[in-house]
């Protein structure tokens, strides 16, 4: 179980806070728990067990003496190396002082009254699923970099590649979505070995997904979509299919 701590001096906000987190808990079943809601650094710090890997929601403005939210971040990354923290806060323009005090913080939420529950909520959210990604074999995952984001998409998830109009680019297909990368189907089809099958030049299709094949007419369905079928890619499919 994957316990969550919150340290802020408002009681008012860590009553917010814990029942948001409790009731998503509740909602989702998540394999989590709020074991402390702290008003102090001290307090939370003698609750904390090292190395927990746990999830901690800290109050920058936290007003306490000698700590305050990032020096309180900063000792619990010193107990916990691959703790997840997040930050709340009442100014949006302090997120830059976590990567001065190299927290690595997972989220940054500015208190903004009811909406802070739904924002910290939505955050537990985020982690759960990032936390899900890490503990799967990384064998069963595709990583690729979209724009400016990094996606991890489990390989069951993938119906087929998709040579791209852009030189260099290739298109992911799933069930609901196309993610547009940099890459080459060559490298795919060597990376991804027989799980997928080049049914065309500008097709690397899943062969568990496969549903049909139009031998006559040169076509292949693949989880209700259709992709192209060549020479080349009949005598693989026969081969491997």
């Amino acid at each position: 179980m994957i316990q969550i701590y919150l340290c802020d001096d408002e009681e008012s906000v860590r009553h917010q806070l814990r029942t948001a987190l409790e009731w998503k808990i509740c909602m989702e079943d998540y394999d989590m728990k709020v074991v402390c809601s702290a008003s102090t650094a001290q307090e939370l710090l003698e609750a904390v067990e090292d190395n927990s890997r746990s999830i901690y929601f800290l109050d920058v403005d936290l007003r306490d003496g000698e700590w305050d939210g990032f020096t309180l971040g900063r000792e619990l990354r010193r107990r916990d190396p691959h703790g997840t923290l997040a930050y709340i806060t009442s100014y949006g323009d302090l997120a830059w002082k976590t990567f001065q005090y190299h927290l690595e913080a997972f989220d940054y939420i500015v208190k903004e009254g009811e909406q802070t529950g739904t924002a910290v909520a939505r955050c537990l959210e985020a982690v759960h699923t990032r936390l899900l990604h890490e503990r799967r074999d990384p064998t069963e995952i595709f990583s690729l970099r979209t724009g400016e984001e990094t996606r991890h998409v489990p390989l069951s998830d993938i119906l087929f590649f998709e040579t791209a109009p852009k030189s260099h680019h290739v298109f992911l297909h799933t069930a609901d979505s196309r993610l547009d990368f940099v890459g080459s189907l060559n490298e795919l089809e060597s990376e991804l070995g027989g799980r997928f099958v080049r049914v065309h030049r500008a097709y690397l299709a899943a062969r568990d997904k496969i549903e049909a094949v139009d031998w006559k007419e040169g076509r292949v369905r693949v989880g209700g979509r259709e992709c192209l079928l060549s020479r080349a890619g009949k005598a693989q499919l026969k081969e491997k299919w």
